[in-house]
């Protein structure tokens, strides 16, 4: 006999859901008996409005397979488009629990080729769209905490492997996804108190923006065979860091592929040294070599070999 359904009444909102890791993770928490608001604008690679938006489609699945969901296509970079994706979860289904941030595009360029609005752009999607959905959501949640209702909130944000290394031509996407993990580490920090828990995931898995990257790595056709980059291996993870079942997870990152799970351990300090006085350019320089020497070598940054 099966278990109690892991987000059985719970409200989830997944932006950017409409395909790829939003999708896959709309469709996991329904079958885990949520009711999801599925947002997506519906654009292309690029940012640009597509001629329609896929959200509906995506309700359409998770209604046909028994559970609940509305769609929202607003955009979520915007003041009133996160205020709006709070409203809808709130007047469909009368609350709010958790918080999926998943929408992003890419403008890849080299640095030297990266044009100021290519970099605007994906900040404003990656960053401001974590930020302001986060914003309000969380607005909700601690008025609900001084009225004594106190949540068990879940918030679980996107980063990437390229926030965490860097990866050659993706300046702007990468400053993006490192921005996120510190949004995630603020965010957990300040929210505590109101019953909110925040942590990110930096996942690999092949969606629209990665599909060239992970052509060769798909799975060969077979009924046994496991497809170690099908978004839909990302999900689980991303369900019950949205569930109730993971109190006291808060302000973590988790790498996550296939069938791996690795705990990302951040900046924290290393060799030091402390003259007690002001060092010299030339005593600065040989101690920073003496530390480097001493230290951990830092990961490669993607695609630099």
């Amino acid at each position: 006999m099966s278990g109690p359904l892991l987000c059985e009444g719970r409200v989830v909102i997944v932006t950017g859901a409409g395909r790829g890791l939003g999708r896959a993770h709309a469709l996991a928490y329904a079958a885990e008996g949520a009711r999801v608001v599925v947002n997506d604008l519906g654009v292309g690679l690029d940012g640009t409005p597509g001629p329609d938006s896929p959200a509906v489609r995506v309700v359409e699945e998770i209604r046909a397979a028994g559970g609940q969901a509305v769609a929202h296509g607003g955009d979520v970079a915007t003041t009133e488009g996160a205020a709006s994706l709070v409203r809808t979860a709130l007047e469909a289904y009368g609350r709010l629990d958790t918080l999926v941030n998943n929408a992003g595009f890419l403008r890849d360029r080299m640095l030297v080729n990266l044009d100021e609005d290519d970099w605007d752009a994906v900040l404003r999607v990656h960053l401001k769209g974590h930020f302001l959905p986060l914003k309000h959501a969380a607005a909700h949640w601690r008025a609900e905490a001084k009225d004594g209702r106190t949540p068990r909130a879940r918030v679980v944000n996107t980063s990437s492997g390229a926030g965490l290394l860097g990866s050659l031509g993706q300046g702007n996407y990468s400053a993006a996804k490192a921005g996120i993990i510190g949004l995630t580490l603020v965010a957990a920090a300040e929210l505590g108190r109101y019953g909110v828990q925040v942590n990110a995931i930096a996942p690999a898995a092949r969606t629209r923006m990665t599909e060239r990257t992970f052509a060769d790595t798909m799975a060969a056709p077979g009924a046994d065979s496991f497809d170690a980059m099908a978004p839909e291996n990302v999900s689980p993870l991303v369900v019950w860091l949205g569930a109730s079942a993971s109190t006291g997870v808060t302000g973590r990152v988790f790498e996550t592929e296939g069938g791996r799970i690795t705990v990302m351990e951040g900046w924290r300090p290393g060799p030091t040294a402390d003259k007690g006085a002001r060092w010299t350019p030339s005593e600065a320089g040989d101690t920073a070599l003496k530390l480097l020497a001493e230290a951990e070598v830092p990961g490669a940054v993607y695609g630099a070999g």
